[in-house]
């Protein structure tokens, strides 16, 4: 019998001004077995800098900070060849929409609020490396209703490419249903989905599923609940 083979550790970058919530941040995630802190950062500069030298796979990042804000150093992560492994979760105290959209466009796969438990900032982190977009549910609300509200022509280019099957993931994905709740609402397996959403991913020329959610909404494949 085969001895099972541990599932690799995710390197997590922190960039925040505070050091007392890097310290907090950094002791909560080097609790667990799965996630590992490789550096800090107190400025966006530096989130960049550090990003280049360690390689993270996830970039915890602060959307106000000295030193050239989260949104410009989310820019330069996502617009580095050599850092296309690496998401950028970013987390911030404000549910302001200019920053939501700033960093969606800068290229972020997810948006936390500070105040979020614990437990829901590690599994944050777990989703955003495993491909999935993250958003605080006050977050997808508005962005549901800032996009459905925008010309509709934008990006829908690429979408008569799709299968029928393909968009009834992306309307799930826009939804914001994980893999697994994907596969038992469609009855199909965790290896379908991923095959599904990396059709879409290349059809739709999206980085992540983050652009993938943007595009649903510009489609309007999705509507805010009434």
């Amino acid at each position: 019998m085969m001895a099972e083979v541990p599932s690799p550790v995710i390197r997590v970058l922190i960039a925040d001004d505070q050091q007392l919530l890097r310290h907090s941040l950094a002791l909560l995630i080097d609790g667990t077995e799965d996630l590992s802190i490789v550096g800090e950062a107190a400025t966006g500069g530096e989130a960049a800098r550090f990003a280049r030298e360690l390689s993270p796979d996830v970039v915890l990042m602060d959307i106000r900070m000295p030193g050239g804000d989260g949104i410009q150093a989310t820019h330069a992560i996502v617009a580095d060849p050599a850092l296309s492994h690496c998401r950028v979760l970013v987390l911030s105290m404000f549910e302001l929409d200019e920053y939501v959209y700033g960093a969606l466009r800068a290229g972020a796969s997810g948006f936390l609020l500070k105040d979020s438990h614990p437990a829901q900032l590690l599994d944050a982190i777990r989703r955003t490396h495993a491909g999935e977009s993250l958003f605080a549910p006050a977050i997808l609300t508005r962005l549901v209703e800032h996009y459905v509200s925008q010309p509709v022509a934008a990006r829908s280019r690429g979408l008569e490419r799709i299968t029928e099957r393909e968009r009834h993931v992306l309307v799930l994905v826009a939804r914001g249903l994980s893999n697994d709740e994907i596969a038992a609402k469609l009855v199909i397996s965790i290896k379908t989905v991923k095959t599904h959403i990396g059709s879409l991913l290349a059809k739709l020329q999206a980085r992540d599923r983050a652009q993938l959610v943007i595009v649903a909404y510009e489609a309007a494949l999705v509507r805010p609940p009434a």
